[in-house]
C-alpha cells in the first residue's frame, strides 16, 4: 500500500546531518511493512532485527551498545556486510530490548553514515519507564497513524480523485454532483472499514465491508492483550476501562471525559494513569479544550479533553453501529453520527500533522475543533448532514472574528461569509 509517510523517510533517507529514525505508533498501523518496503525499494540490502521474536541476537546486543560492536554483530550473525548509503538496518519492536533502545544514541554520535530505523508498537509506553534511557536530541521521531482517507482512496484505485477533490477545495467550486455524491459514498465505506493495512486489504479481496468485522475484533482484542501485558494487574484493569467507555463518553450531550463514567466515584488520580497508557500506545486520540489565543497550546485546560479511538472503523466495531444506517446513500438519520463524524475528523487532522482543540462557550455554545495556522486559528465546525445551521460557529465568529472558518459537512464546496464550505470527504485537503 502506498503510504505518505514514505516522503518522510525519504527526506531522512537523504538528509545531511541525519539521525537514528524512530516511528512511532499503534499496532498494525503498518510500520513494519513500510520501512521493510521502503529498504528493498531504496537500499542494496535491509537488515531487519526483531526484538521480541529474536532473542539470540537481542541477548548480544545487551552485552554492549558500542555502535561499531552491533554492526559487527549483525554482519556475524546475518553473514552479510554492512555498508553505509547501502545498507539499510531495521530495528523492529526495539522497546523490546532496552539496551538497544538506548544504542541509537552511539549510532547518532559515532556512526551516522549508517541508516538505522527503529519502531515499536508500545514504544510510546516504553519511554515513558524510567528504567529506559531515552536517546534524547539523538534520534528524530515520526508518528504512523492508519490510512487516512486519501491514502483510502489510492489503495482502492480512486487515485484519480484526488487532484479532482483537491482542485475543488483550492478553488471554492462546487463539485459535479454525480462525482461528489460518488465520493460521500466512498467516505461512508472508509467510515466502516476505517485505515487499518490488514482490513482495507481485506476488503480490497473481499470486497465486502462485512468482511472487515473479524479483524477489525482481533485488532481491538490485540489491544487488550497489550493492556494486560505490559501492565500490572491494577493498572490494566483501568486502562481496559477507560478504553471501553469512550463510546459512552461521546454519547453524552457534554463529551467532555468524565472519569466517573469510567465507574462512580472516579477521578483523575484514579484513571489519569490509564489515560496516559492508552495515549503513549497511540491507541487514543487526546483532543483538549482551549481559549482561541495564539499560541493554542499554552492555553488548552489540561483537565477537560475528549478521547478519540485511532482508528474510525476501530471505533465503529466497538461502538456497534449498525453498518447498513452508515452505507445509507442518503444521510443516517436514526443513529448518533455525530461522534462517528467527530472521530473521522479528528483523525484526519492529526495525520496532517494539525494539534487540534475544541471550544466552549460559557456552556452556552461548543466548537467542534480549532486548528492553529501560523498566528492564525481556524475555527472548524463538522455537521453530520447537509443541515448546516451552526449557532456554535457563529458565536464564535462574532467574539473572535477570525481569517475565515470552515465548515465541513455533506454540502458541497464554496465560500460564503467569510465561512470555506469542506465537504466530509476532503478534510484531507485542510
Amino acid at each position: 500500500m502506498q503510504r505518505e509517510i514514505t516522503n518522510d523517510l525519504i527526506k531522512w533517507k537523504d538528509a545531511k546531518n541525519r539521525k537514528p529514525l524512530i516511528i512511532h505508533g499503534a499496532r498494525q498501523v503498518g510500520k513494519t511493512y513500510i520501512v521493510k518496503q521502503f529498504g528493498k525499494k531504496y537500499f542494496d540490502n535491509l537488515v531487519y532485527v526483531n526484538f521480541e521474536t529474536n532473542k539470540e541476537l537481542s541477548s548480544q546486543i545487551e552485552e554492549s551498545i558500542d555502535a561499531k560492536y552491533i554492526i559487527n554483530k549483525l554482519e556475524l550473525f546475518y553473514g552479510e556486510k554492512i555498508i553505509p548509503g547501502k545498507t539499510l538496518i531495521f530495528f523492529d519492536e526495539i522497546q523490546a530490548n532496552e539496551r538497544a533502545l538506548t544504542s541509537l544514541k552511539y549510532f547518532c554520535e559515532d556512526a551516522q553514515e549508517y541508516h538505522i530505523i527503529a519502531a515499536g508498537s508500545l514504544l510510546g509506553i516504553a519511554i515513558n519507564r524510567e528504567n529506559y534511557s531515552f536517546p534524547v536530541g539523538k534520534v528524530q521521531m515520526i508518528n504512523m497513524y492508519p490510512l487516512s482517507f486519501k491514502e483510502f482512496l489510492i489503495a482502492i484505485g480512486k487515485e484519480n480523485l484526488i487532484k479532482e477533490i483537491e482542485e475543488h477545495f483550492n478553488n471554492n467550486e462546487k463539485m459535479d454532483k454525480i462525482i461528489h455524491d460518488l465520493c460521500l459514498k466512498l467516505y461512508r465505506t472508509y467510515l466502516i472499514v476505517g485505515g487499518m493495512p490488514e482490513v482495507v486489504q481485506t476488503y480490497l479481496t473481499e470486497q465486502k465491508v462485512i468482511a472487515t468485522i473479524d479483524i477489525q475484533a482481533e485488532i481491538l482484542s490485540s489491544y487488550e492483550r497489550d493492556m494486560t501485558k505490559y501492565a500490572d494487574n491494577s493498572l490494566s484493569n483501568r486502562i481496559i476501562s477507560a478504553f471501553d467507555s469512550i463510546p459512552v463518553q461521546l454519547a453524552k450531550d457534554n463529551q467532555k471525559f468524565q472519569y466517573k463514567v469510567i465507574s462512580k466515584g472516579g477521578t483523575s488520580s484514579i484513571f489519569g494513569e490509564a489515560i496516559l497508557w492508552l495515549k503513549n500506545s497511540g491507541i487514543v486520540n487526546q483532543v483538549y479544550k482551549a481559549n482561541a489565543i495564539v499560541p493554542i497550546e499554552m492555553y488548552k485546560d489540561l483537565a477537560s479533553f475528549k478521547l478519540y479511538m485511532n482508528d474510525v472503523g476501530l471505533f465503529v466495531n466497538k461502538a456497534r453501529y449498525p453498518l447498513y444506517q452508515i452505507d445509507l446513500s442518503e444521510s443516517p438519520t436514526m443513529i448518533a453520527m455525530g461522534p462517528l463524524t467527530e472521530h473521522y475528523v479528528a483523525n484526519e487532522l492529526r495525520a496532517k500533522g494539525y494539534n487540534s482543540y475544541y471550544w466552549e462557550s460559557d456552556g452556552k455554545a461548543e466548537l467542534d475543533f480549532m486548528i492553529q495556522k501560523d498566528s492564525d486559528i481556524i475555527p472548524i465546525e463538522v455537521k453530520t448532514s447537509t443541515h448546516i445551521k451552526a449557532r456554535s460557529l457563529d458565536l464564535y465568529i462574532k467574539k473572535y472574528n477570525p481569517k475565515y472558518a470552515i465548515r465541513i459537512s455533506e454540502k458541497n464546496f464554496g465560500f460564503e461569509n467569510n465561512i470555506k464550505s469542506v465537504p466530509l470527504y476532503a478534510v484531507f485537503c485542510i
